[in-house]
């Protein structure tokens, strides 16, 4: 999971708490020495479902220095993308980008939807401290395994 954030901003900051708390390895990137490219931007914004828009940090000084309230509309996708990629504090943050999934902003409840989505396993592994079990690791692997393979035909009743 890909954890993207200003880290003097206090949202981000309690975005990275709240990951912490609930045990989330992340991949911890500094949005403003390393800004999103176009292509990126574009892949997250087309699978976080929603509008272009939200992306842009609405509330911060290049935003309103650049007058984008007014201009944005008239704007095509690409151009607004290329826009975004010039300058890291004009993302909207933090974002969290992970396995299908991009959300951008920092609302508690759609964090939590998200990550519950995911097996416990999967999210507390990498430099985080593992805090599911070897076994509870290992059964989610095979049962990987498993969804992906066709059955064994004695095992037909399984599945």
């Amino acid at each position: 999971m890909l954890f993207i954030c200003y880290p003097k901003c206090s949202t981000c900051q309690k975005a990275q708490k709240w990951l912490d708390a609930k045990g989330v390895a992340y991949e911890l990137r500094n949005i403003k020495e390393q800004k999103p490219t176009a292509d990126e931007l574009r892949a997250w914004y087309k699978m976080s479902g929603l509008p272009l828009k939200k992306f842009f940090n609405t509330s911060g000084l290049i935003y309103k220095d650049l007058g984008l309230k007014d201009k944005l509309p008239a704007l095509s996708e690409e151009e607004q993308l290329a826009l975004l990629a010039t300058d890291g504090m004009l993302v909207k943050r933090p974002l969290l980008i992970g396995d299908g999934f991009a959300l951008a902003g920092f609302r508690e409840a759609d964090w939590e939807r998200a990550l519950n989505a995911i097996p416990r396993c999967r999210l507390v592994y990498g430099k985080r401290p593992l805090t599911a079990c070897k076994r509870s690791m290992a059964f989610c692997a095979i049962l990987d395994v498993l969804r992906t393979s066709r059955p064994p035909a004695r095992a037909s009743t399984l599945w």
